[in-house]
């Protein structure tokens, strides 16, 4: 739009500058009609008035051309401007969702931690032999719309299981797609909730490791430090929090992390 919206003002700029020496000759012209018979004169300033009246229908067209470019530019801008607030409106519900979800489900991790401690020995990928029994996800070959079922499975569907599953499948198949460092969150959130928390760590470091610049390496760094205190290692719990602290100041998870430090 911005390629088609240049080359009108430039016929604009030819334009005016076509007109501004052609009507200054005009005027030259009718200050020149005193001469010859009226017949020749009037001739002469019908002639200049067409001139004039035809340059005149050029510009308005040419300005009309513009002006219907602007209009079209600015409805792109604007329906450009709508598409990222929803997305940026979509981030932050599945954000306050994935915090809703770690918040409800604290009590009932407490209460396996016990069965968790030893059933995370295992490695994730053992973890996802255990939830294997789930029915597989069905895949689309899109990205997004994997993704998206995989977060409905939590979120609406409430089938962890299926999600942990449907989770691993897109890390895997998916190694380069944008919504990677979420859906490492996600399989870290939901085996903490399910008091696996050695595979927890696995996955929010993997946050913290791999994609450094994400909105959520902070908190998965964060729940690294609530992972080890939990487990009552309070040395290292302390220092992931300073790390916290340190790489990601003036955040939330920073000022969680000033807290927890602090009671140690």
């Amino acid at each position: 739009m911005i390629s088609s919206f240049r080359p009108h003002l430039l016929s604009l700029s030819l334009l005016i500058g076509i007109a501004a020496p052609w009507a200054a000759n005009a005027q030259a012209s009718i200050s020149n009609v005193g001469s010859g018979s009226v017949e020749d004169r009037v001739t002469s300033l019908e002639r200049i008035s067409n001139s004039q009246a035809q340059l005149l229908q050029q510009l308005q067209q040419q300005l009309n051309a513009t002006q219907s470019d602007i209009d079209s530019l600015r409805g792109q801008i604007q329906e450009n401007s709508y598409q990222l607030n929803q997305v940026v409106e979509r981030q932050k519900q599945i954000y306050q969702q994935i915090d809703s979800l770690s918040s409800g489900a604290s009590a009932s991790a407490g209460g396996a931690a016990a069965s968790g401690d030893n059933a995370a020995t295992d490695s994730p990928a053992s973890s996802g032999a255990a939830t294997g029994s789930s029915a597989a996800p069905v895949q689309s070959g899109d990205a997004n719309s994997d993704y998206n079922s995989a977060v409905a499975l939590v979120l609406e569907k409430k089938q962890y299981d299926q999600a942990i599953t449907a989770f691993q499948a897109f890390v895997k198949k998916y190694p380069d797609s944008t919504y990677q460092p979420n859906a490492n969150y996600w399989l870290g959130q939901l085996n903490y909730n399910k008091g696996k928390k050695d595979d927890a760590a696995y996955y929010f470091a993997t946050v913290v490791k791999n994609y450094p610049k994400s909105p959520k390496s902070a908190e998965a760094l964060y729940k690294v430090g609530v992972i080890m205190q939990d487990k009552g290692d309070s040395a290292k719990a302390k220092a992931v929090y300073q790390q916290v602290i340190k790489q990601y100041p003036n955040t939330e998870a920073a000022k969680q992390a000033q807290k927890r430090a602090a009671g140690l």
